[in-house]
């Protein structure tokens, strides 16, 4: 069980996949959630449908390695509902591929979406937190933050950065605010669309084949932000039973 209701939730890569399963959960257990990414069109529907059901929604349309935007995301937070609670830095690209490849730009684009976007997510809220005395950031890494395979070093690399970044941040953050790291394995989602390489796609997407829902991270999420305020569930992986690593 979890208690989430009033909280002014802000989430990252909402526009499909955990963040739009996040954003709705959150909603319907009487959150206040605030959605971003950068497809406007897909935002404005899930914001109607929650709107639709009686829940309270806000967008703003972003671009995670955009500092600016981070800062606007929060500020729509702040402006609508008075305050943030959670931000949930959610938004990743997995464009998986070998290093001879040499794919630079996809290496550029993990590590501007991946860790910029959860160093500016932090950048932005933080001080805001401080001022509040109350914050809790959820970051997002994977089951590839945990272990390297074939194909996937860079992307490693980057949820690997996610997981130092959270748990140097929760070292410093003190007793008023929480960090939490989730780590999810194989999960219904967008990220195999964003791999460029025909045959790595293709392996990766039988292998997706066992993915469990989003829905599954969302509640992992849920449980984390509705502790009591002196509990902070630092870290969570969670994986399809089936998923050998």
């Amino acid at each position: 069980m979890f208690d989430v209701k009033g909280k002014v939730v802000a989430i990252t890569g909402a526009s499909s996949g955990i963040g739009e399963a996040v954003a709705r959960l959150l909603a319907a257990a009487g959150a206040k959630v605030v959605l971003g990414a950068r497809r406007a069109d897909r935002l404005e529907i899930i914001a109607a449908d929650i709107r639709k059901k009686q829940g309270e929604a806000d967008l703003q349309v972003i671009d995670v390695s955009k500092r600016e935007d981070l800062e606007r995301l929060v500020k729509k937070a702040q402006d609508r509902f008075g305050r943030l609670d959670v931000l949930i830095s959610n938004a990743g690209l997995m464009p998986l591929s070998p290093l001879d490849q040499l794919k630079v730009e996809e290496w550029d684009r993990m590590i501007d979406v991946n860790i910029k976007g959860v160093l500016y997510g932090i950048a932005a809220a933080l001080p805001v937190f401080r001022k509040q005395n109350s914050g809790h950031f959820i970051n997002v890494s994977s089951v590839a933050g945990h272990r390297i395979g074939p194909n996937g070093a860079v992307y490693s690399a980057t949820k690997f950065a996610v997981r130092a970044i959270s748990e140097g941040l929760r070292q410093e953050a003190g007793d008023k605010i929480r960090v939490t790291i989730i780590s999810p394995g194989a999960v219904e989602s967008e990220l195999a669309s964003t791999i460029s390489d025909p045959a790595v796609k293709k392996r990766v997407e039988d292998y997706r084949k066992m993915a469990i829902p989003a829905e599954a991270i969302a509640s992992a999420m849920a449980y984390a932000i509705g502790q009591p305020g002196n509990v902070d569930v630092n870290e969570i992986l969670i994986r399809p039973t089936a998923q050998p690593s």
